[in-house]
């Protein structure tokens, strides 16, 4: 009979990527110089082992590039050849082959859909495994390839984080310990016994029924059944006891099936991380460390994009360039850090680079120019309040938004997701000259939740224990008025007090006596006081998502279950946080006519009429108010008889082109600060440089003109 050998594919792609994945580590551990002979043995044990299974599967083309991987390992092992950073790209470019072969057979199942090595990496493995010795990839296992450039796989960002995703994705199954599964059929087993005494306690009742009925008919007995009654009692609450301790234990262990290793997308982070640096001419030393550490599927899920954001500031505007490097005295190697860790119920994930840190200068004058703070407030800003300004939508200061952006750009994403998303929060560290440091802290799993549950003008609402950082009670009296705002003092510092009745726009109820409840929330150092009306318990509890009608449901993010079937709404901390802090005074400025009620009117400038079209039916979609000029004159006459809210233009014009109008408009001084979008087909790197050099905001290639991506641009830019 015939085998199937389909049904082995999901099998094989799950252990080669565990291979591949410790492989990285391995080239890693080699490269910060801890080589050892049992470290090579494994390596080379990894490779034979993929070499083989795939073998068995008739996965030729992978079969080939783990055989040559192999080779260099093996001369590496027996001292033919020195471990050096030529040696390191070889064995990588190895591993990135395989893994983009092993990520096209999970998408497609399909053996001969797999690329086939490429002869010049090939060329440089049979090099690497024998320098003295000139090969063209002759083994009789490879098939004819292409260049290196013409195998399907992860390249750059965008191919690197959609494999991070394609991986996640794949993962429908999950692999679990012999063990782990012993104790989840122990604790059913346990469950089980537990129903037989479950109904030996119905039948005892029934019996405790008849002779109370008895008692009642004859009251001599009904001391006797009195006493029957109240070791029943005892009885119950124990077994009550039990079953809940069989329950919860039963609930962990079946969470703990959900849990995938962070090495999911840490894995596909370290072949991102060479393919940028070296498209913008950087070398990186990739750390990573917590592979290991465990978090739900739900959270794995969306933490890739949030740290695909991270990354590449490190690299981009993190690094100096090597000649900078080396002027400030440090290797021209840059060096990013991925570090996780367990900390209790939470996970603690650090982004790190040694580069020269966060120009606070470069902030404030980005902010200053952009109206967000004037002058004097400026010059009072505080360190983290600087940084702060960071994770504004839009903020950056990098002088041009491209594909790459600056430092950031899209930290506000980071933030939101973290926070509106995954219960989580970021802090930032930074040393000028020595490097910045990201530090994200988020739960484990956002299934079960340490829960506090409290009541608000008679309603019942659940809020995350971790983001509480104490619970106080106050007299009336110790309220005190702080810049127009209710506040109190905890802890020698001036915390704001939010009524949450107030926040939740319920009808307030008369004040209980005993003074003011407050839990105070802390968000990356700063802290506010809402005001509830009672405790009414504190535990771990289980979260049920929203229905669909009430998925939009503001500051809410989920329900427990309290008792008798009633359901509680869990209120999200930090959305709570930010609201009650702009609800007051200290709300952020905004751009001076920026209001909702304000309809933006843009300039178009291009002589194509197509075009011209197509952007103002874009635009108008999303409540712009468009104008056309269909040149470069036109657009500056245009500009200088009306006021608009920004430019977007071509670059080749007739009479006067995008640059010589940009560089006009910002000689005017109610254009200098005024967003300017160049939109071209112009994507040579020099054009970019000069689009920067005359004072654009953003530089579109219509080769890639996205209309979401306009949007979002111009609205960042408009923030």
């Amino acid at each position: 009979m015939a085998i199937n050998i389909g049904r082995f594919m999901d099998r094989f792609v799950e252990e080669a990527r565990e291979h591949l994945g410790r492989l990285g580590e391995g080239l890693t551990a080699l490269e910060a110089g801890h080589a050892d002979a049992e470290l090579i043995n494994a390596l080379f044990r990894s490779a034979h082992t993929v070499k083989g299974s795939s073998r068995m599967l008739k996965l030729t083309p992978i079969t080939a590039t783990a055989h040559l991987l192999e080779d260099v390992l093996g001369a590496l092992r027996e001292g033919r050849v020195r471990f050096d950073h030529r040696l390191a790209g070889a064995l990588y470019q190895g591993i990135d082959a395989i893994a983009a072969q092993v990520d096209c057979l999970a998408a497609t199942r399909d053996a001969t859909a797999l690329p086939a090595p490429a002869a010049a990496l090939c060329a440089a493995l049979a090099a690497a495994a024998a320098p003295d010795s000139a090969s063209d990839c002759g083994n009789p296992l490879q098939p004819p390839a292409g260049d290196v450039a013409d195998v399907p796989g992860p390249a750059g960002e965008g191919g690197s984080a959609e494999a991070a995703r394609a991986r996640q994705a794949g993962f429908d199954t999950v692999r679990i310990r012999v063990d782990k599964l012993d104790e989840l059929i122990g604790l059913m087993g346990e469950f089980a016994s537990s129903q037989a005494r479950v109904r030996e306690w119905a039948a005892q009742a029934h019996v405790l029924e008849r002779e109370l009925a008895r008692g009642i008919a004859d009251p001599s007995r009904l001391p006797a059944v009195h006493e029957r009654m109240r070791a029943f009692g005892r009885t119950l609450r124990d077994g009550v006891r039990t079953q809940e301790m069989m329950i919860g234990a039963l609930h962990e262990r079946t969470l703990v099936m959900r849990m995938l290793p962070l090495g999911v997308i840490f894995d596909a982070m370290g072949r991102m991380m060479r393919d940028f640096a070296r498209s913008l001419g950087k070398d990186v030393e990739f750390v990573v460390r917590g592979s290991e550490i465990e978090l739900d599927r739900q959270v794995i899920d969306k933490l890739s994009d949030p740290l695909v954001h991270l990354l590449r500031n490190a690299v981009d505007h993190g690094l100096e360039p090597p000649a900078a490097r080396r002027r400030s005295g440090k290797a021209e190697r840059g060096r990013v850090e991925l570090v996780a860790r367990q900390d209790g119920a939470h996970a603690v994930i650090e982004v790190a680079d040694d580069g020269a840190g966060i120009d606070l200068d470069a902030v404030r004058e980005k902010a200053l120019a952009r109206g967000l703070i004037d002058a004097g407030e400026a010059a009072a800003l505080s360190e983290k309040a600087v940084i702060d300004l960071l994770f504004l939508p839009g903020f950056s200061t990098a002088g041009i938004i491209t594909d790459v952006s600056g430092r950031g750009v899209g930290l506000d994403v980071v933030r939101q997701t973290l926070a509106e998303e995954l219960s989580g929060e970021i802090g930032v560290h930074s040393r000028p000259g020595q490097g910045a440091r990201f530090v994200l802290r988020l739960p484990l799993s956002l299934a079960r939740l340490r829960m506090l549950l409290v009541e608000v003008a008679g309603h019942p609402f659940g809020i995350p224990a971790h983001g509480v950082s104490e619970i106080v009670r106050r007299p009336a009296e110790a309220l005190l008025k702080v810049a127009e705002r209710s506040a109190v003092i905890v802890r020698n510092e001036f915390v704001p007090v939010v009524a949450l009745d107030v926040l939740l726009g319920l009808p307030p109820r008369p004040a209980a006596g005993g003074g003011a409840l407050l839990l105070v929330l802390s968000v990356r150092g700063d802290k506010i006081a809402l005001r509830v009306d009672a405790l009414l318990d504190e535990r771990d509890m289980v979260i049920k998502p929203l229905p669909a009608m009430l998925a939009q449901a503001r500051f809410v993010t989920g329900a427990v279950e309290i008792g008798s079937g009633a359901l509680a709404c869990v209120l999200h901390a930090p959305a709570l946080f930010v609201h009650a802090r702009h609800a007051g005074a200290d709300a952020p400025r905004r751009v001076p006519g920026a209001g909702a009620g304000n309809a933006r009117r843009l300039l178009v400038v291009d002589d194509s009429l197509n075009t011209r079209e197509l952007e103002k039916e874009v635009l108008e979609a999303h409540g712009y108010l468009v104008t056309l000029a269909e040149d470069g004159v036109d657009g500056l006459a245009k500009a200088l008889a009306e006021d608009f809210d920004a430019v977007l233009t071509d670059v080749e014009m007739p009479r006067m082109d995008g640059f010589s109008l940009t560089a006009r408009l910002r000689e005017e001084e109610r254009y200098r600060h005024r967003p300017i979008l160049i939109i071209t087909s112009r994507e040579r790197d020099e054009d970019k440089r000069r689009g920067m050099q005359v004072g654009a905001d953003a530089y579109i290639v219509k080769g890639d003109f996205d209309q979401r991506s306009l949007v979002e641009t111009l609205k960042t830019l408009l923030a």
